[in-house]
């Protein structure tokens, strides 16, 4: 059991290591501004698409607020949008959608020469800045071409930030590997996905102060803001991935993003500090994988449900690549086994939590997060607010006894 004292210095190591996964400022803007301007060419006068009011959205890690940097630095940071079209030609099909935004999108000189575009299952990729010699610098946007029915051009309004039924809200999205995906010309025949959906739901499981509607309305803005801040559940997702990352790298059988974000949302108790809700995530994630009988597969199977679709099984590729789900309930046992390791160096001193946190987070970033943890402790101290708890001598900012200044030696009185 950890004290109070416990729970606030490793939440407070925590979110400094959080804070070491998080995509910069100047990262975030040049995604926006290149999102921006791919909304730009979508919807400009002339375009093919104008008439049906293209927009760009965030979705995915990006909407949630989960998103972190790659462990390596060559690799790109991945930003996922949603490209809406309210309507389309009666005659088109899915291929036809696709593949008039990505008509649309190389008439613009800059994607055809400067940004490798790859047309892939669902989405278009626009690779940027390859070449540049600022890791930093390289990302790419996953664009997801969808249609929004004619009556719900509102959806982003204050109407629907209270809206209950989240059906509602649902998109028709292209997928090249549907077999009537060069046929199919009625669009509510298409694949349903619902991303703002499950944004919503995200929010309300973390939410600590019914705030989720303002979250939500700010994350989904054709423009968000960059928000340091995160609530414990964000911090929780973020600190999963990164562990996930660590142990799979490169390894395409890893636990997929959507399955840790949703168990975690799921296991997730309203805790308002980092450490425990990340204690109570990973000892609970688990009970939430059903055993579900698929009748396609005729036999029983194991479902991570959507869940703002629970018809959809977010673990369904685990049937086809078994070491999937055995690489999810391996990550999982390493995740817990790493915590108490972490736990178990409480009063040995920082040494001991930052050596027992390098090999689950990677030597950099736990470095960087203890160097800021140190420096803001100094900077407690000197300004006197730094307590020691009674019992267990921990320093801290909730403790009773006030400890004295830091003073060059001989100053102390």
């Amino acid at each position: 059991m950890l004290t109070t004292e416990q729970k606030k210095q490793f939440s407070d190591i925590l979110e400094e290591l959080c804070q070491t996964l998080d995509i910069s400022q100047t990262q975030f803007n040049a995604a926006v501004q290149s999102y921006n301007a791919v909304a730009k060419q979508l919807s400009k006068e002339g375009s093919i698409l104008e008439m049906y009011k293209p927009e760009i959205r965030p979705q995915g890690s990006f909407l949630l607020g989960t998103m972190i940097k790659p462990i390596n630095e060559d690799d790109d940071v991945d930003i996922d949008l949603l490209c809406e079209l309210h309507g389309k030609d009666v005659s088109w099909t899915q291929k036809d959608l696709k593949d008039n935004v990505g008509i649309q999108l190389k008439e613009n000189e800059l994607y055809r020469s400067k940004v490798k575009l790859k047309n892939g299952r669902r989405c278009w990729t626009l690779y940027y800045r390859e070449t540049s010699d600022d890791p930093a610098q390289r990302y790419h946007l996953d664009v997801l071409p969808n249609i929004i029915d004619s009556d719900q051009t509102e959806i982003f309004s204050e109407s629907y930030l209270g809206i209950t039924n989240i059906d509602d809200i649902a998109i028709r999205i292209t997928d090249k590997e549907r077999q009537d995906y060069p046929t199919e010309t009625n669009h509510k025949i298409w694949f349903k996905s619902n991303p703002l959906g499950y944004g919503k739901w995200f929010f309300h499981r973390a939410d600590l102060g019914h705030n989720e509607l303002k979250l939500l309305s700010e994350a989904i803005q054709q423009v968000p803001k960059y928000t340091p801040e995160k609530l414990p559940l964000q911090r929780v997702v973020q600190i999963l991935k990164r562990h996930r990352d660590m142990m799979f790298n490169g390894d395409e059988d890893k636990p997929i993003s959507i399955i840790i974000t949703t168990l975690a949302a799921r296991a997730y108790d309203q805790e308002d500090n980092v450490i425990e809700a990340l204690v109570n995530v990973a000892k609970k994630m688990s009970d939430y994988i059903i055993d579900w009988y698929s009748v396609e597969h005729k036999k029983w199977i194991k479902k991570v449900a959507n869940p703002v679709n629970e018809e959809e099984n977010f673990a369904d590729k685990w049937v086809a690549h078994p070491q999937r789900q055995e690489n999810f309930y391996n990550w999982l046992t390493a995740v817990q086994r790493d915590l108490e390791n972490i736990l178990g160096q409480r009063g040995k001193g920082l040494q001991s939590i930052s050596e027992s946190m390098v090999k689950p987070f990677g030597q950099d970033s736990v470095t960087k997060a203890f160097s800021s943890y140190g420096e803001k402790f100094l900077k407690q101290r000197e300004s006197g607010a730094m307590k020691m708890a009674a019992g267990s001598g921990m320093l801290g900012t909730a403790g009773r006894t006030g400890v004295p200044q830091h003073k060059p030696f001989g100053k102390n009185e």
